[in-house]
């Protein structure tokens, strides 16, 4: 995907098309939400709320999975050395830190909140962050669409695996004998 391909030419030709096509200030306004310290002071407010409500687990959890993300995103990008769209003298593009920053602390969020509230807003709060965060970063051209979209497929599971942690463990019978 990095040299050639089937998807490098799409994903060229979209960013092409998208790049710029909203006014810098804006696009720089939304890729901001998967800044450090936008995106990981919301997940913290969460998290100690959780903890304080009796979800421990699943609040180390969410904290464990925010841990992870450079720990997954910056080998990967040394690996792959990708250029940027609007820089490509620079390297280290793929995958989108800042859209898995914002996919992990939104979501993980609204997995802690979301059984204190019974309603669906934490989820669509968190998608439309994590969403809004891509499109700034595709829309500015800081990253390429397939950046993002590895991103979103690398943080999927560090999303399942707090949703997992909410669980309550079931009982174990012991069997008399």
């Amino acid at each position: 995907m990095l040299a050639g391909g089937p998807l490098l030419a799409p994903d060229e030709r979209l960013s092409r098309a998208l790049v710029r096509s909203v006014p810098d200030p804006v696009t720089e306004s939304l890729a901001d939400l998967g800044n450090i310290p936008v995106a990981v002071p919301v997940l913290l407010l969460a998290m100690a709320y959780a903890f304080r409500r009796g979800l421990r687990r699943a609040a180390l959890a969410a904290g464990a999975a925010m841990v992870l993300v450079p720990a997954l995103v910056v080998p990967l990008k040394e690996w792959t050395a990708r250029p940027g769209p609007l820089e490509p003298w620079a390297a280290g593009y793929f995958p989108s830190g800042h859209t898995a920053t914002a996919m992990v602390a939104y979501g993980s969020a609204a997995l802690l909140l979301s059984p204190f509230t019974r309603r669906p807003w934490p989820a669509a709060v968190a998608l439309v962050l994590t969403g809004a965060t891509a499109a700034g970063l595709i829309l500015r051209g800081f990253h390429w669409p397939l950046d993002v979209l590895a991103s979103v497929l690398l943080c999927g599971p560090l999303l399942w695996g707090v949703a997992v942690s909410r669980l309550r463990p079931r009982s174990i019978r012991r069997s008399s004998g």
